[in-house]
């Protein structure tokens, strides 16, 4: 009786297994220039190695080394998205010459007319997800295109035949005063909000909206996006991902399809070796590649976030 019993223990948990987790993160790279010369923007030239930050080759590699590292501290998620990537060119190196060369991501990546020489992108694994589409996707003020990021969309099939769309975000700073680059954020909202809009209208059911918007998440703007705010409640809570003048800020956001809210989990990823102290106000802060022209050896001065999405009981 009791194998009997524990054949059928067995059986039923084979059938009834923990559902498989789809884990996406998002990360401001902070100037994740090459080193070459190669471009027309002012930051390209200031992050070779020749410019004013001498971005060497050897910089560069370790910093696409630290990078790795991170990802595969964040346990080498389906999707990474990134914002602040210069071409496609550092990321083939991030994918190639580290240890994520023995993963199976692939890059989604288009150049953007922003005036840094500045890009999202994402990289994603085979084994969990195939790419069906991505395309590029202007801000515009009326007929004329803003020289800023555009909003990357990738839409990805599971292997149960289940659809997913991204959307990478990375919008006008408030570089030179808040009032001055309103009005390029509302557009950037504006644009987000017609592609989820297209997306539902295609019966997309899961979307998730995720990246850089250079504004905490109770702007009143974000109530008209038709996806739910999971970045709320971390900043109700008084979390962020950047430290400035000793205060945090949450401005690395996610947003994801109303469907979804209940399995879904949002967390900021403090990882403890790109993580330092804050000497001039107390605490910690992210360990970043430079602080003002001194080279620093770091990432970033944005923590990354991470999105985990439970398998949906429909399935």
């Amino acid at each position: 009786m009791k194998n009997i019993l524990a054949y059928c223990f067995i059986l039923v948990s084979a059938i009834v297994s923990p559902p498989k987790n789809t884990t996406i993160m998002f990360w401001n790279l902070e100037n994740f220039f090459d080193w070459r010369n190669d471009s027309t923007s002012v930051s390209d030239a200031e992050f070779s190695w020749r410019g004013a930050r001498r971005w060497t080759r050897s910089r560069f590699n370790a910093k696409c080394n630290a990078i790795a590292k991170g990802i595969l501290w964040a346990g080498a998620p389906d999707i990474v998205a990134f914002a602040e990537v210069e071409n496609r060119f550092a990321l083939n190196r991030l994918l190639r010459n580290t240890a994520l060369q023995k993963l199976d991501y692939e890059i989604v990546h288009y150049d953007s007319p922003d005036r840094r020489g500045i890009d999202v992108a994402l990289i994603y694994r085979r084994s969990t997800y195939s790419l069906i589409e991505s395309k590029p996707n202007h801000i515009y003020d009326g007929n004329t295109v803003l020289p800023t990021r555009d909003i990357l969309l990738a839409k990805f099939m599971d292997a149960d035949g289940g659809e997913l769309a991204v959307l990478v975000n990375h919008h006008p700073s408030k570089y030179g005063g808040a009032e001055p680059s309103d009005a390029g954020r509302r557009l950037a909202v504006s644009a987000l909000n017609h592609l989820v809009d297209s997306l539902l209208r295609a019966d997309v059911e899961r979307i998730v909206a995720i990246g850089d918007f250079n504004d905490t998440p109770d702007n009143p703007l974000y109530a008209d996006i038709t996806l739910e705010n999971l970045s709320l409640p971390m900043f109700q809570s008084g979390l962020g991902t950047i430290r400035y003048n000793g205060e945090w800020e949450l401005i690395d956001l996610c947003f994801v399809s109303e469907s979804m809210t209940a399995a879904s989990a949002l967390e900021i990823l403090r990882i403890p070796f790109l993580t330092v102290p804050d000497k001039a106000h107390g605490g910690i802060k992210p360990f970043r590649t430079y602080s003002g022209p001194r080279y620093l050896g770091g990432v970033s001065d944005h923590y990354p976030i991470r999105l985990t999405i439970g398998e949906s009981e429909e399935k």
